[in-house]
């Protein structure tokens, strides 16, 4: 299947480079030409500039898969949408906010074409062990995309299609704060056993011990392992940890909705207190974790050096966190 690719970073030069080799004709495009020749060297065709994207597929409805981050997606829409012809499909596959994307998935159609959003997990892992995708929007186009999601998903991932547009983006919100949830109870469960009366006790020897078919055998226990058992003490984390969306998302619908989310939120609010500086072995934990899932920063150097931004420093009630 022939789909273009716009948007190569971590997540997007996986998804390209799986397809690839995997039989679909990809076509790269991304703002820089480095990640463009990249994804070529995976077997995917350069597209440098939108109009590439299009002249790649000819006369034909262009099949499109967007992975940028959610706060340019608008911008980015409104230019494919004076590019792409009738009959297309565009796919949003980043963390965008799916109360907005119903909206997003109108404007589209009223251009004569459809939009799938595809909240997708796997972090840095999901070229080796298979993509999880939480997918809404139209039947038919989904149906018409699904080798596509079939191929991301191999050998051990998962797709679904949740309903109509924005119900893919809202599953994976979901999982977002739960994995908010689990990664701070793990890192306060490890603090407890680092800062105990057993100073003897090791780690990361406890995290295999648990990793064998304990109750909180976890992927997310493997990566702390791991972590401590590289580094102790977690020497390259400062414990600042940064937040994009999906929690503080969630726990607006939860408030709306009535829901209470009390172990979310308090996770959610340890995060923003890091940022004022509020850090300990914890939170070196939780940026291991994310360090490890998905290559994230693992520090506010790294953070500045990569043109990550954290987002302002207040609770999810919208005051300063005190």
């Amino acid at each position: 299947m022939k789909i273009a690719i716009a948007g190569l970073g971590r997540m997007g030069m996986q998804i390209s480079r799986k397809l690839s080799e995997n039989g679909h004709d990809v076509i790269a495009h991304n703002r820089s030409k480095d990640k463009i020749d990249e994804a070529v060297t995976y077997g995917a065709t350069a597209a440098y500039e939108k109009s590439d994207v299009i002249a790649a597929f000819g006369s034909d409805p262009v099949l499109l898969w967007i992975m940028i981050p959610a706060e340019v997606i608008d911008a980015q829409l409104d230019e494919w949408l004076t590019l792409v012809p009738k009959g297309s499909i565009i796919i949003d596959g980043g963390n965008s906010d799916y109360r907005l994307t119903a909206e997003r998935a109108k404007k589209v159609a009223l251009a004569g074409s459809e939009l799938l959003d595809s909240g997708t997990s796997g972090g840095v892992w999901g070229y080796q062990n298979g993509f999880c995708m939480m997918i809404g929007g139209n039947q038919t186009a989904f149906e018409t995309v699904e080798p596509v999601f079939k191929t991301l998903a191999e050998p051990e991932g998962a797709y679904c299609r949740f309903g109509e547009s924005g119900a893919g983006q809202f599953v994976k919100m979901v999982h977002n704060a739960i994995e908010y949830g689990m990664m701070q109870s793990l890192a306060e469960g490890y603090r407890m056993l680092k800062e105990g009366p057993y100073a003897e006790v090791d780690l990361a020897e406890a995290g295999d011990v648990w990793q064998h078919h304990s109750v909180i055998t976890s992927w997310l226990n493997e990566l702390t392992r791991d972590a401590l058992r590289t580094d102790p003490e977690l020497s390259e984390f400062d414990g600042i940890v940064a937040e994009n969306g999906e929690t503080r998302w969630t726990l607006e619908v939860a408030k709306q909705l009535n829901i209470s989310m009390p172990a979310i939120q308090a996770a959610f609010d340890v995060r923003i207190a890091s940022q004022q500086g509020q850090t300990n072995f914890a939170t070196k934990i939780v940026s291991a974790q994310r360090k490890g899932f998905g290559g994230h920063a693992a520090n506010m150097a790294e953070l500045k050096a990569t043109g990550q931004i954290l987002n302002t420093a207040q609770s999810s009630e919208g005051g300063p966190l005190v």
